[in-house]
Parts: structure tokens; sequence; C-alpha cells
């Protein structure tokens, strides 16, 4: 009788996935820290969509994706129009909210192999 191994479980991956993901927006928090930027929030979720960081340095208020990508190209690729337009809502609505009154920017972190981090500034426009 020959055994056979587990096939992997979809389950695992994306909890996997989601670990490594977690690191990466943890990765990038530290380093905008360095680079001067306060952190207001993580994982923030509204009804128009969720912002993995919402930062400020000055008088901007930024929404900052992070892609934890092996390649740029891919990362880059991995954000959709539609992602873009709720993220930029999500943002307009949490700057209601706290009453800001700034510009408002969108960014994105590509953390790649060995932990490298790319920081796109102004990434997409706010509609």
């Amino acid at each position: 009788m020959t055994r056979s191994r587990p096939l992997p479980d979809d389950t695992s991956s994306r909890k996997r996935a989601e670990k490594a993901g977690r690191r990466a927006e943890k990765l990038c928090q530290f380093w905008l820290r360095l680079k001067g930027y306060r952190i207001l929030a993580i994982r923030h979720k509204s009804p128009a969509g969720e912002i993995d960081i919402i930062a400020r340095r000055g008088n901007v208020l930024i929404a900052i994706e992070v892609k934890n990508r092996a390649d740029h190209e891919t990362a880059l690729h991995a954000i959709t129009p539609r992602q873009q337009n709720r993220i930029a809502r999500a943002l307009e609505a949490y700057a209601g909210k706290i009453g800001h009154a700034g510009d408002l920017r969108l960014d994105l972190m590509i953390v790649g192999k060995w932990g490298r981090i790319a920081h796109l500034g102004n990434a997409w426009q706010v509609s």
C-alpha cells in the first residue's frame, strides 16, 4: 500500500500569504516612521474599502497600499482601477471624518525579495 502526500490546502496557502502580507505591512510601517511619516491607522476598514496604512507627512494625508510581490511589475498589476477608486474613496471618507483639509495622496509600497522596499509616492491620482 502506498501512502500519498496530502495536497496543499488552499486555506494554508492563503494563511501563508496573509501572514507574509502582515509582515510586509509591519516592515513598511517601520520604514515610514524612519522617514518621518506619522502612522494614523492600520488596516482601516470603511464602507468604501480598506486601506493598508494611513499616514500623514506634513499637511498631506496618505493612503498606502502594500504589496508583497517578487517583482514590481506584478505588484503594479495587482492593483486594479476599481481597487484604486475604492482606496481613494476610503481615504476621502477618512479625511472627512477627521476634518483633514490638506492634500490627499495615494502611495504604493512594494516589498520584494529579501524585504527590499520600493515606495512609489503618488502612485495614482484621487479622482
